[in-house]
């Protein structure tokens, strides 16, 4: 079991991002010296969802609460039975401290004073016989905050040679200092979108290298609708949740199949909005060193288009840190929440006061 305080410690994150592609998982060594923390020891794995947990976790928002108290088991029986795969494959039986598990977004209505992420804890700790860190983003959401982005702590503590840090996943986020503040914020949706038609459209889970996007052309109508939700004109902190797509982005996008414009000039004219709002923020911040990761960092043309609209330089660090930086980060954020330190930021979250997420689950004893 992991002992409190501890300035080296290897921790397995785990992550599921709302574009339902899969689980992320990162093992990573931290270590603390003379108030710096530093990483070695980087192993990473990524699972694709079967098309039957794909199902279950895109139709979950619509299950009753037994039926959903359910799934939150049985997923977090997935995941321990992954993570323990994981720790066979990569030989870390013995230097595993800790598992941080963001778990999968089912609910996100921090208007509303909830967020719900499932993948119990405590069946992960039991199954695994470790401790679990897991339900990171409820308390901040409790007190008042948007329970996101979390990642800014670690931008701060772990990629601090960086202006800014941009991550293209289901939806795009923006982490910086301001006047010695920590901001971020979710810029635009970014994958879900793009994966969503790819698989209603073309039977593909995603585009790769944004190939059937570059074959489509921006239509100017549908440019301007997206450009004109609310959303954009709102001031952080703010966040989008499936919620938000369901009721405002996904709308826009049916109407215009339903006047007959081709999937591939929807996808093109998605990247031509997503690309816009997210160089909007970066050239309105000044921002020149940007690091970019997420899956949507691999989409070669999602990418440079956005390097035409963007003044400063994107940066594209490797492959494990672009696909797998937020699965370390949320292993950085068990950390803190085990040596009970803040890993929740009110200048990002806009709570009142900064705070220590997470719950930590210990296994039971026999």
């Amino acid at each position: 079991m992991a002992k409190l305080r501890l300035d080296t410690a290897g921790v397995i994150g785990i992550m599921s991002g709302t574009s339902l592609d899969g689980l992320d998982l990162c093992y990573v060594q931290f270590n603390l010296l003379d108030g710096k923390w530093t990483m070695s020891e980087l192993k990473t794995k990524a699972i694709d969802y079967s098309t039957s947990w794909r199902k279950m976790l895109a139709e979950a928002y619509y299950l009753s609460p037994n039926e959903l108290s359910k799934l939150d088991l049985t997923y977090g029986n997935y995941i321990a039975q992954e993570a323990a795969v994981f720790i066979k494959e990569e030989q870390l039986a013995n230097k595993v401290d800790l598992i941080a598990s963001h778990g999968h977004t089912i609910f996100h209505q921090p208007q509303n004073g909830f967020t719900v992420q499932i993948g119990n804890g405590q069946v992960m700790a039991d199954r695994l016989k470790m401790t679990v860190v897991a339900d990171f983003r409820s308390k901040d959401v409790s007190l008042g905050g948007q329970g996101a982005p979390l990642v800014p702590i670690g931008d701060r503590f772990l990629f601090g040679q960086y202006e800014a840090c941009l991550n293209l996943g289901g939806i795009a986020n923006v982490s910086f200092e301001l006047n010695q503040e920590r901001k971020a914020f979710d810029i635009a949706p970014c994958n879900l979108p793009l994966n969503k038609i790819m698989r209603e459209q073309f039977e593909k889970e995603f585009d790769a290298s944004g190939s059937y996007s570059a074959q489509g052309k921006v239509i100017d109508e549908l440019l301007s609708k997206l450009n004109s939700l609310d959303f954009y004109q709102e001031k952080p902190p703010k966040s989008i949740g499936v919620e938000w797509m369901n009721a405002h982005f996904y709308p826009v996008i049916e109407h215009s199949f339903f006047e007959n414009i081709p999937a591939k000039d929807v996808l093109r004219t998605i990247v031509e909005h997503e690309t816009e709002q997210i160089a909007k923020v970066l050239n309105r911040n000044n921002l020149n060193s940007i690091l970019l990761t997420g899956g949507g960092a691999f989409n070669t043309f999602f990418v440079d288009s956005l390097k035409r609209k963007t003044k400063g330089n994107v940066i594209l660090p490797s492959k494990e840190i672009i696909a797998f930086k937020e699965a370390m980060i949320f292993g950085f954020l068990g950390l803190r929440c085990l040596r009970n330190e803040v890993n929740a930021i009110k200048s990002v979250t806009g709570a009142s006061h900064d705070s220590v997420g997470g719950v930590i689950s210990y296994p039971s004893s026999v």
